[in-house]
C-alpha cells in the first residue's frame, strides 16, 4: 500500500464529494513552511462548506489528541474572508500561549465585522489573561486584554458578545473586575448571572462562595448549571450536599448533572465516592459509564494532590521548627 502523501490529502480535500477520513487529520498537523504553503496554494479552491468540515473535524481532533498542532493552519486562518472560518481558525489556536498572537486577537475581538469571531476571541484572550495571572505574559499586555474586554462590557455590543467577555475577565485579579462581576450577578436577566457565576468560578476567589451556593438550587438550569460549575473550581465544600441533593432529582437538566458530577469531584469527600461508585454500579449506559469513570479518576487526581499539599505543609512546619531551635541554641 502506497504511503499517504500530504498533496494526496489536500487533492483528496479538494473533491467534495468525499468523506474526510480521520486518518487524513494528522497530516494537517505541524505542518513545515514547504506544507503550509501546499496548504494555502489549495485552500482557495476548496469549496465553503468543504473548508468548514474539514476545520470542524480538525477542532474534534485537537479535542481528542493532545499530539497534535494545527496553530500553522490557525494563524494564516486569522484573516480568511469568511468569518466562520476565521472563528474556528482562532480555535485552532486555543492551547497556544504565544503572546505575538494577542493584538491579532484584540483586533478581531474589538473590530471584526462578524460575531462569531469575535466571540472565538474573547473566549482566547480569557485564556491570556489567565498567562497573566500566573506571571507567564506580559503585565502591559494583560492590561491591554483586559481594558478591551472590559471596554465590551460596558458597551451597549451585542449582549452575547458582553457575557463572554464578562467570563474572560473572570480570570484577572483586577479591582474594577469585582464591581463587573457583582453588577451582572445582580442582574434579574439569568443568561447575565449564569456568566456572572462562570467568571466566579474562574476567578478562583473564595469571595463568591455564597453568591455560587446561593444560586445551586435556582429555578433557571442555565444558573443551576453555572453555579454547579462554579462550585467545584472554587471547591466550595458546603455546596457539596447540596449537589449530591440535586442529583436525587430524576427530573434535573442532564447538563446540570453531569456540571454537579464533575465538580463534586473537584470537590471530593467520602460522601462523594461513594455515591459515584453508586451511580457507576446502576447504569449500563457506556457513555455514562465513562464519564463517571473520568470523574472518579479525577477525584483520585484531586484527592491525591490535596494529600500532597498537605504533606509539603506539614514539612514546612517541620522546617520552621528547627530553624526555630538553631535560633534559639545560638542565643
Amino acid at each position: 500500500m502506497a504511503e499517504l502523501t500530504f498533496q494526496s490529502v489536500l487533492d483528496h480535500l479538494l473533491d467534495s464529494k468525499k468523506d474526510i477520513p480521520p486518518a487524513h487529520l494528522r497530516h494537517y498537523s505541524d505542518l513545515d513552511p514547504k506544507s503550509l504553503r501546499l496548504f494555502l496554494d489549495v485552500w482557495p479552491r476548496v469549496a465553503p462548506d468543504r473548508k468548514l468540515l474539514l476545520l470542524d473535524h480538525l477542532l474534534s481532533q485537537l479535542d481528542s489528541d493532545t499530539l497534535v498542532s494545527y496553530e500553522d493552519i490557525g494563524r494564516e486562518l486569522l484573516k480568511d474572508a469568511d468569518g466562520e472560518v476565521r472563528a474556528r481558525a482562532i480555535g485552532l489556536l486555543a492551547e497556544s500561549n504565544d503572546p505575538k498572537l494577542a493584538d491579532s486577537l484584540i483586533d478581531i475581538f474589538l473590530t471584526d465585522s462578524d460575531l462569531a469571531p469575535r466571540l472565538e476571541a474573547a473566549n482566547l484572550l480569557g485564556e491570556f489573561v489567565l498567562l497573566g495571572e500566573l506571571e507567564e505574559l506580559n503585565e502591559s499586555l494583560q492590561r491591554r486584554i483586559e481594558d478591551a474586554l472590559i471596554s465590551v462590557i460596558r458597551s451597549e455590543e451585542n449582549p452575547s458578545l458582553r457575557r463572554r467577555a464578562l467570563e474572560a475577565l473572570g480570570y484577572s485579579s483586577r479591582e474594577e473586575t469585582v464591581n463587573i462581576l457583582e453588577s451582572a450577578y445582580q442582574r434579574e436577566d439569568p443568561v447575565w448571572v449564569a456568566s456572572a457565576l462562570h467568571a466566579m468560578g474562574r476567578s478562583h476567589d473564595n469571595r463568591w462562595n455564597d453568591n455560587v451556593v446561593s444560586k445551586l438550587l435556582d429555578s433557571d438550569p442555565r444558573v443551576r448549571f453555572a453555579a454547579a460549575e462554579a462550585a467545584g473550581e472554587l471547591v466550595i465544600e458546603e455546596a457539596a450536599p447540596i449537589m449530591l441533593q440535586m442529583l436525587e432529582d430524576e427530573e434535573e437538566d442532564d447538563d446540570v448533572t453531569s456540571a454537579a458530577i464533575w465538580s463534586l469531584s473537584q470537590i471530593g469527600g467520602e460522601d462523594v465516592r461513594i455515591y459515584l461508585l453508586s451511580l457507576l454500579e446502576q447504569t449500563d449506559d457506556e457513555e455514562t459509564i465513562e464519564f463517571l469513570e473520568d470523574a472518579i479518576e479525577n477525584l483520585d487526581f484531586n484527592e491525591e494532590l490535596n494529600k500532597f499539599d498537605l504533606l509539603s505543609l506539614d514539612e514546612d512546619d517541620e522546617f520552621d521548627e528547627e530553624d526555630f531551635d538553631d535560633e534559639e541554641d545560638g542565643k
